[in-house]
């Protein structure tokens, strides 16, 4: 058994103790199996006076290369209700799909859709069902939201990676610009705003993250690339199409440009 000087304990640390007699593995052998896995960035959702607004920029990253320009991170569920991911681009993928597949089955075999809450009760299983693969760096934190008939209001549930569901009532943003995009929409955010203001707030969000955080992508004038931006009011699932997207940041732009 190799013996230490007071000075020179490794302590409690079984590595450091391999380190120290010269059996820990090299540099070159740690990263054997580490995957560059593309990521997916910023997501923002929030309330207005008839629903719901999500918005999620198009970039996905592998380390510091940009892995995909287009990647859709906002996402319908059904009709009332959609997703919008951060984290690891596969799982989520995978995670939304089948969250689709689910809702829409429960639908056929029981003849009516499940509650707004269930749905989310429901997507909080499988966020907890991916522990293991977010233990290894495959995170994924989705933020749910929709338009609850019961209660005639739109609802917004975040998540974090052990599946612990939270409703935030007012706005929620997740991704690695959250922090800038979630700023921009508390200080812009007011109570029964006009799907118009709750639009470009969103918008002003994700300009603003994607000016400070160089893993979320803004608006791509050069390539027609614009953010994923939808509502969900009692009328259901409507995305915006890139036109309306390109007037909404084109008047951030000429305001940015005007300060």
């Amino acid at each position: 058994m190799p013996l230490f000087t007071p000075g020179d304990d490794p302590g409690a640390s079984f590595p450091e103790l391999l380190r120290r007699i010269g059996l820990a593995p090299s540099a070159s052998d740690s990263t054997v199996g580490e995957l560059s896995v593309p990521h997916a960035t910023t997501c923002v959702a929030l309330r207005f006076g008839d629903g719901v607004v999500m918005a999620g920029d198009r970039r996905a990253t592998s380390g510091n290369l940009i892995s995909h320009r287009g990647m859709e991170k906002v996402v319908q569920a059904d009709q009332h209700s959609g997703v919008a991911i951060a984290g690891a681009a596969g799982p989520a993928m995978e995670m939304i799909k089948l969250f689709q597949l689910q809702l829409e089955h429960y639908e056929k075999v029981e003849g009516s859709s499940l509650s707004l809450e269930g749905k989310a009760n429901q997507l909080s299983m499988m966020v907890r069902g991916n522990l293991p693969a977010a233990m290894q760096g495959m995170v994924v934190v989705p933020i749910f939201a929709g338009y609850d008939l019961l209660r005639s209001v739109g609802r917004l549930f975040t998540y974090d990676v052990t599946g612990g569901r939270y409703e935030e009532h007012d706005y929620v943003a997740t991704g690695s610009g959250m922090l800038h995009a979630g700023t921009v929409v508390k200080i812009g955010w007011r109570d029964g705003m006009s799907r118009d203001d709750a639009v470009a707030l969103a918008c002003r969000g994700l300009w603003e993250a994607a000016d400070a955080d160089s893993a979320t992508g803004g608006p791509d004038a050069l390539r027609g690339i614009y953010p994923v931006v939808a509502t969900i009011t009692a009328d259901g699932w409507s995305r915006l199409d890139d036109g309306e997207l390109a007037s909404v940041f084109e008047s951030i732009a000429a305001e940015v440009r005007a300060r």
